[in-house]
């Protein structure tokens, strides 16, 4: 379930499918959570779908032609970041991406477009350079499970997708003794070092899949479920108390 007061929920379908669009071209960053300014009680994701949400509710969405002009000053505004942060940088072009990907077309268009396939939507979403995470799709495939959840769009292949391979899952599968990381690794993360992007976060996210194809068959859950589960555990404070791995990149 998506939380009602973090999430813009209330709105048109038009207008709450956008909403998710919006929040999914940007739904990364986990690698610099550590330095943003966050709202009492939220991880960095929430800070960031609630201050987006706030703002879908007092202004409205973004239009097309407003995501593809947005500054990044005026973006640190709505997000209540810094100005000149680096990562609100990457989020003001990640928006201009999605401006350019949508042209003139409405969100329920670019949904509809798909014909009610998840892969589908997913495979479209790629056009843009920031979902291009090859071999996991992470923010490609959360898209239309998003807005399915969100009640705004149905697609008849959702079980079909993995899950969302991102730091939080394969560290809760780490923190409940499902994987177990060499030492050199587990120290690097655990003395909270960035892991640069390239092979050994690529394992980890690797190996988080591979667990969870087989921990979901085994449950007879979709994969997808399983993450939700997962993430969602992964928001306890025994899950937080310990680093999980942190890369900074665009694709999660």
């Amino acid at each position: 379930m998506l939380d009602a007061e973090r999430h813009y929920l209330d709105g048109s379908r038009e207008d709450v499918a956008r909403y998710m669009l919006t929040l999914d071209a940007i739904n990364f960053g986990s690698g610099w959570f550590p330095t943003l300014r966050k709202r009492p009680g939220c991880s960095g994701y929430y800070t960031i779908s609630w201050a987006i949400a706030d703002r879908f509710r007092a202004h409205g969405p973004w239009s097309n032609e407003e995501l593809r002009a947005i500054d990044a000053g005026e973006l640190a505004d709505v997000l209540e970041q810094e100005r000149g942060h680096e990562l609100i940088g990457l989020y003001a072009d990640a928006l201009h991406q999605l401006g350019e990907f949508m042209g003139e077309r409405s969100a329920a268009e670019v949904v509809d477009a798909a014909n009610g396939s998840a892969q589908g939507l997913a495979e479209s979403l790629t056009q843009m350079p920031y979902f291009r995470d090859e071999g996991f799709w992470k923010r490609a495939q959360i898209t239309p499970n998003d807005l399915a959840l969100a009640g705004v769009a149905e697609f008849h292949d959702l079980d079909e997708l993995t899950i969302f391979a991102d730091n939080l899952v394969p560290h809760v599968l780490r923190m409940d003794g499902v994987l177990r990381y060499e030492p050199a690794l587990a120290e690097l993360i655990d003395s909270e070092q960035l892991l640069a992007p390239g092979e050994e976060e690529r394992e980890i996210r690797a190996c988080a899949v591979h667990a969870c194809e087989l921990i979901a068959r085994r449950l007879g859950l979709p994969p997808r479920d399983l993450d939700v589960m997962l993430w969602n555990r992964g928001q306890a404070p025994r899950y937080k108390a310990r680093p999980r791995h942190r890369t900074r990149t665009t694709f999660y």
